[in-house]
């Protein structure tokens, strides 16, 4: 592969976007705008950033947060095979690999995440989903009748008790990002299993966070104890300080100030990634001003340099989440 730094992003909505009408296959500077949502990600831009492994998620909104979104759990389930096939279909293209195939030039590696439990009906559905390649889970976007979530706090349910009990037993990996403060501490009581916030920021850095949506440094010490990465999110009002955000966009440094505040709390560089979400309901206004696209992405090496050595960025790019999949991915297919 060409000279560079590998990159994983631990948190791109891809078939979302298909599914809003772009055609993901395509670079971003060839995909129309959604409202004011400038397209950051296709898969060409992907490659051209060394971008080598994704996770790919599947995301369905209900119809509280969303005109077009679902109305029951049958129909949240139906949707959830719809993008899940999207990424069926490029792997059949060529243009997409599940794990754990090799890194190449001509395809990126994907490891699916299931963003909101949504589409679980019941237990009883969580085979499906591990046969078709989910790998990753989590319970919350806002709250599910499994958990409490971003802006409507609470706990875990029953059903999200039973629910987290049967992901155990596939050993599937629990994503935080998106979890009321309640419910993540409910949850890392009751599973031993792998733990992770695939795109979640620093509160103690963005300060005012009425709707539970950063990680205390309480929080990130938690996961930091049960051996998690944590991915650090682009969007740039989860980057800047609550009293900057009218003020300027948001910048590298910033992105490089949420990865020095995790391992400053960690001691070591072992514990974050990115997990940008930059096509997740936002476009290139929305993020770090340096980057247009992922393609982009090899500008953080140097925002870096400054603070880290070349095999500590090496680990933050891409290292600490190759290691803890590796390590943590079942290996049914």
């Amino acid at each position: 592969m060409d000279a560079g730094f590998s990159i994983f992003d631990a948190h791109l909505d891809l078939a979302m976007n298909v599914r809003a009408g772009r055609d993901v296959r395509r670079p971003a500077a060839e995909q129309p705008a959604i409202g004011n949502e400038i397209a950051t990600v296709g898969l060409p831009d992907l490659r051209a950033g060394r971008v080598t492994h994704v996770c790919p998620t599947i995301f369905c909104a209900p119809e509280s947060d969303s005109p077009v979104g679902y109305r029951t759990p049958d129909e949240a389930f139906a949707r959830a095979m719809e993008q899940l096939s999207i990424y069926y279909d490029w792997q059949q293209q060529g243009l997409m690999q599940a794990w754990p195939a090799p890194a190449s030039d001509d395809y990126t590696v994907g490891l699916i995440l299931l963003e909101g439990a949504d589409p679980i009906r019941t237990p009883e559905d969580v085979p499906t989903f591990v046969k078709a390649g989910v790998r990753i889970v989590g319970l919350a976007w806002h709250a599910t009748r499994y958990a409490g979530g971003t802006g409507e706090p609470g706990p875990l349910t029953p059903a999200g008790r039973e629910l987290v009990l049967t992901l155990d037993e596939h050993n599937l990996i629990h994503d935080t990002s998106h979890l009321a403060e309640q419910s993540f501490w409910d949850l890392l009581k009751l599973t031993e299993g792998p733990i992770i916030a695939s795109h979640s920021n620093a509160r103690s850095l963005v300060g005012i966070d009425p709707g539970q949506r950063h990680l205390s440094d309480e929080m990130i010490r938690a996961l930091i104890a049960r051996d998690a990465v944590i991915g650090i999110n682009f969007f740039d009002k989860f980057l800047l300080p609550h009293s900057q955000r009218e003020k300027r966009r948001a910048a590298l440094d910033d992105v490089v100030a949420h990865i020095r505040h995790v391992c400053d709390l960690a001691g070591d560089a072992r514990h974050v990634g990115i997990g940008t979400d930059m096509d997740g309901g936002l476009g290139r206004d929305q993020i770090p001003q340096e980057i247009h696209t992922s393609a982009e992405l090899q500008k953080l090496p140097a925002a870096l340099s400054p603070y880290f050595s070349t095999d500590e960025i090496r680990q933050i790019l891409h290292g600490n989440w190759f290691d803890f999949f590796t390590r943590n991915v079942p290996s049914c297919a």
